[in-house]
């Protein structure tokens, strides 16, 4: 390997998002570490994503385009890229959020020191005052994710690291994902994967900086805004339910514990509220049995949530 191949190959999966795919592209370029490839795959755009995706391409040997005719998901999307990954590291990044400049430097930089199979940064969410994005505050339990620094450590000793369950924070050796892959086809495709992450890892490190900014969409259009159907309710509480039952397999009660706190003061007081006025009974009725199923997980006695936490959801 000469000193200028890449060594971390970045999967941009994107439909759609022409408004932010510039600004996503920019943040791979401006990274101090340049060793880097990208795989961009266009999931059956309709807009000019895929024209921007080809110009860059056209113009920087480091970015490569796939071309999807139709739709397939953001977790198809990923997994094809997955399938060329060719360097010792890979991560993701979405196609609407950005990375810090020295998101690369820091995340590949930690894993040579450290030998884990994949380094967890920080993360801020992005909103628009009517003009631009503005970052906010690293999110409590972002920061109690990541913060502080650890090197080596393990989901065991770090429970409250399953609350980072977001693909695109992390950067991982390659040969960790040799049999590891999205579920296709569903909503929330991040979590279990994340839980497996911890769970299979002989040891990850974690980082406290605010590495990405992710951006919630002014128009209310990306899946995570998108609670109040049906359909995304189901892949939304199936990816939970999923994410426990890997922690609780791996014997992981603590990150259990850890999940179930949060998902009560965090998942839970939102979509109870959307059930309240939903129309269709059969919300109500889905929101009601997952809580059953929390209490009556051994682990339910011992959660602790936080009620001051569901404020953050403000930024």
């Amino acid at each position: 390997m000469t000193a200028s191949a890449p060594i971390v190959t970045m999967i941009v999966p994107g439909r759609d998002i022409a408004a932010f795919a510039t600004g996503a592209l920019d943040s791979l370029r401006a990274q101090t570490e340049t060793r880097w490839q990208a795989i961009l795959v266009d999931d059956g755009s309709v807009d000019d994503t895929g024209a921007i995706f080809a110009d860059a391409a056209e113009s920087d040997p480091r970015f490569r385009i796939i071309r999807n005719p139709e739709p397939q998901g953001l977790g198809a999307a990923r997994n094809a890229g997955l399938a060329l990954v060719d360097t010792p590291y890979l991560g993701f990044l979405d196609g609407d959020d950005e990375l810090a400049p020295a998101a690369l430097e820091r995340l590949t930089g930690a894993l040579a020191r450290s030998g884990s199979d994949f380094a967890a940064a920080a993360y801020v969410r992005t909103r628009s005052d009517g003009e631009r994005y503005v970052p906010g505050r690293i999110q409590p339990w972002v920061a109690a994710a990541t913060s502080p620094e650890r090197v080596g450590t393990t989901i065991l000793e770090h429970p409250h690291a399953s609350a980072n369950i977001v693909a695109w924070s992390k950067v991982s050796r390659t040969g960790f994902w040799d049999d590891l892959r999205f579920p296709e086809h569903v909503a929330y495709e991040d979590q279990i994967v994340a839980q497996l992450m911890y769970t299979r890892a002989r040891a990850f490190d974690t980082i406290p900086d605010p590495l990405v900014r992710w951006r919630m969409r002014a128009d209310g259009s990306s899946i995570t805004q998108g609670k109040a159907k049906l359909t995304v309710l189901r892949d939304y509480l199936a990816a939970l339910r999923g994410g426990i039952r890997v922690l609780h397999d791996a014997g992981a009660a603590g990150a259990v514990t850890a999940r179930l706190e949060l998902i009560l003061a965090m998942d839970m007081p939102p979509l109870h509220l959307i059930a309240a006025e939903h129309p269709d009974p059969a919300y109500a009725a889905e929101v009601a049995s997952f809580v059953e199923e929390l209490q009556a997980l051994p682990e339910f006695a011992a959660a602790r949530p936080d009620p001051t936490l569901a404020a953050a959801l403000a930024w």
